[in-house]
């Protein structure tokens, strides 16, 4: 494989200068070797990577550049499970008092009580979790201090 002149050297900054991650550094170096002449085997062996790592880098390099060859695309992560709308309208309803008879919330109440008002269609008790859990809200315990300090966002 051979390598622009202009890749060659910004790959030997890159592996040179220590503040990229391993997976960019390893890749740079995949590529390097691969420009010394050696082998697919050889280089995963050298670099510590599968062949199809090297096979891949190749490919990359020579379809879409040096910069996709080092970088990943970025990828588009999870669907939220709830819009910011109803996240607020389930916290509103958790900063209330819990229902008559119970002493507080809990997670699987406040999944259930979001359901049967309404708030959501759907949601399940990690969601929920999560949710309580950005907000450093916690409704099980006497006393929840997260209340008193929220207000609820604009509608956008």
């Amino acid at each position: 494989m051979k390598l622009k002149q202009e890749d060659s050297a910004a790959l030997n900054a890159l592996t040179h200068r220590g503040r990229e991650s391993v997976r960019v550094v390893r890749r740079a170096r995949v590529l390097q070797l691969l420009a010394e002449g050696w082998t697919v085997v050889g280089v995963a062996e050298a670099v510590g990577v599968t062949e199809t790592t090297v096979r891949t880098v190749r490919r990359r390099y020579r379809e879409e550049g040096l910069s996709a060859a080092l970088h990943e695309k970025p990828r588009p992560g999870a669907v939220q499970r709830l819009t910011e709308k109803q996240a607020s309208e389930v916290f509103a309803m958790v900063c209330a008092l819990p229902l008559e008879g119970r002493a507080r919330w809990t997670v699987r109440l406040i999944t259930q009580e979001a359901i049967r008002r309404g708030l959501v269609p759907e949601v399940g008790r990690e969601t929920v979790r999560e949710l309580l859990l950005r907000h450093d809200l916690k409704p099980w315990r006497e006393k929840c201090g997260a209340c008193q300090s929220w207000t609820p966002s604009t509608p956008s």
